[in-house]
């Protein structure tokens, strides 16, 4: 994976700095009218949500990994990926993908509450960030056509101890940006009052220890991810978390995405080196050999 360089680390700044940050130009316009192209017939043919946070003049679905190939471009853009690591490796062994859905929002509905992603889990918050999310637009986002509003300054301890917020700037930005914001950042889509649908998708990346939204072992089932890069199955899920968290039969998932799975597999400890540290001095004053 390529390092941070300066313009990639002012990015992290900002982000860390405001919980948010606006990347133009992330995507070539071809990958933008490919992935539009792919995804027609899915917008086409999702029912509108159910219920006033999703949005009832709202259309959302996941699974874009196998719908599109150029989907994994947005997943494993090397900037973003840096910009995730620096936030959440700090907390986590490895991250995973928490979601990556699709979001249409016809003209019509009403501002959406703003609300911060990581309430989605019910940890202490504070003391470290859950996740990072990044919306990329399809269409371009602008003040009519209900662009996200991000509230600067609202993450972490002391933005969230806030008794309120400042005023709510607008993610205004051409198709294929990307707009990265932190877990604890809150955020919300304004009210859609041009007469055109936009579109978007959105790209979250979570602690590797955590639930995630979207459940990735349905969406992409071994016959499906086998046929992923290794980084990206293991996003998905096909890898475990150590202390042995997400194993398959006691070993790594992984093992479900090649050929001639044995019938019976014997377990295999995957712990930090921290507990490898601690198992080995216990062995050791019980006068045995690590």
């Amino acid at each position: 994976m390529m390092r941070l360089q300066a313009w990639d680390i002012s990015m992290r700044e900002t982000l860390l700095r405001d919980g948010y940050c606006v990347i133009e130009d992330a995507l070539p316009p071809d990958v933008i009218h490919a992935l539009n192209a792919d995804l027609e017939p899915s917008f086409a043919a999702t029912p509108l949500c159910q219920g006033r946070f999703y949005g009832e003049r709202t259309r959302r679905f996941g699974g874009l990994l196998k719908r599109s190939r150029d989907a994994q471009a947005l997943v494993l853009n090397p900037v973003i990926m840096d910009l995730v690591e620096a936030v959440l490796k700090p907390a986590c062994d490895r991250i995973q993908l928490n979601v990556m859905q699709a979001i249409e929002i016809l003209p019509g509905p009403a501002q959406q509450l703003p609300h911060r992603d990581h309430s989605m889990w019910q940890g202490a918050k504070g003391a470290h960030e859950y996740l990072v999310n990044v919306i990329w637009p399809l269409d371009a986002f602008s003040r009519e056509n209900v662009a996200t509003l991000v509230y600067p300054g609202s993450h972490g301890e002391a933005g969230m101890a806030r008794a309120g917020q400042e005023e709510p700037i607008v993610a205004q930005c051409p198709a294929g940006s990307a707009i990265c914001f932190l877990g604890s950042t809150a955020h919300g889509a304004g009210a859609n009052i041009s007469q055109s649908a936009r579109r978007a998708i959105v790209v979250g990346y979570c602690l590797g220890w955590l639930k995630p939204y979207e459940n990735h072992w349905l969406a992409y089932p071994p016959a499906v991810a086998r046929h992923f890069s290794p980084e990206l199955a293991a996003l998905v899920g096909y890898a475990q978390h150590r202390p042995n968290l997400g194993n398959y039969e006691g070993q790594c998932p992984s093992i479900l995405l090649g050929d001639n799975l044995p019938d019976h597999v014997g377990a295999i400890d995957a712990l930090r080196p921290d507990q490898e540290a601690l198992l080995a001095a216990y062995l050791e004053s019980a006068g045995e050999k690590a």
